[in-house]
């Protein structure tokens, strides 16, 4: 089981909030959540559902993803993570 803990509820929707190629969707009361629908022809990743792991506790989190695997497939995070690497 990992040492470190992931950071109070709050921090953990800002950090994935503020990164770069993801956008929240997480609003239970306007039924705001990633669908492939809406996924569809955008860059961006959409993530949400974002919850602590109920097998990990305060080690994990549970979350929904959905992305246009066409236009945001391996290739591409292969040639984004190789840019960042080389910054």
């Amino acid at each position: 089981r990992p040492s470190t803990t992931f950071p109070p509820r709050c921090l953990r929707r800002h950090a994935l909030a503020s990164a770069p190629g993801l956008h929240t969707l997480d609003s239970v009361t306007s039924d705001l959540y990633p669908m492939p629908l809406n996924s569809s022809k955008k860059d961006e990743v959409n993530v949400g559902r974002i919850r602590q792991s109920l097998v990990f506790g305060d080690h994990g989190l549970d979350l929904f993803v959905c992305g246009d695997q066409l236009l945001r497939g391996a290739a591409l995070n292969a040639v984004l993570i190789a840019e960042q690497v080389l910054k």
